[in-house]
């Protein structure tokens, strides 16, 4: 089955912290991926499903498009680049794992990468709060959100936050 991205590779390095030269095959399995991890959880399979077709064939409702360009872009920029920024500095090749190391760069620490991982999280957690407010609110206008079964993805109704401070 085909799949169709919810946003374009410029929307990523347009909206997070990625350089616009960045090589778009390096990150385009991260939206793809947060898109079915993260998007997909809030959706609920047939909901998710419809807005692939709908993307594929072209024939978005005006309140489909107005979910996805309102509600679900934002959050999934963030999430991809929260799932992005940990791979960033490594390449796999047939001679094995390399990490990237321009002329005239350092190095940052793995808590200075975690916190910009944390950092695109919290942006996409309030970007995912606002699509679930949304679709509870709203949920008349699209009927697929409350049409799952069996082994199909149900919506999260209530948003589980990462990070911040462990007692």
């Amino acid at each position: 089955m085909a799949v169709a991205l919810f946003i374009k590779s410029e929307d990523l390095k347009r909206k997070t912290i990625l350089d616009g030269n960045v090589d778009t095959d390096k990150f385009l399995p991260y939206i793809k991926l947060a898109q079915e991890i993260h998007i997909q959880n809030f959706l609920g399979t047939k909901l998710y499903e419809r807005l692939q077709a709908g993307v594929i064939s072209g024939d978005l409702t005006t309140n489909e498009k107005k979910l996805i360009d309102d509600y679900i872009q934002d959050a999934l920029i963030h999430y991809a680049a929260s799932e992005y920024i940990p791979f960033a500095a490594y390449t796999i090749a047939n001679g094995g794992i390399y990490k990237n190391a321009p002329e005239n760069a350092i190095n940052v620490e793995k808590d200075e990468v975690d916190s910009l991982v944390q950092a695109e999280r919290n942006y996409a957690q309030y970007y995912a709060q606002r699509l679930i407010d949304y679709l509870c609110n709203n949920s008349a206008l699209y009927p697929e959100y409350s049409t799952n079964t069996d082994e199909d993805i149900k919506p999260d109704t209530i948003l589980k936050y990462t990070g911040g401070w462990y007692l």
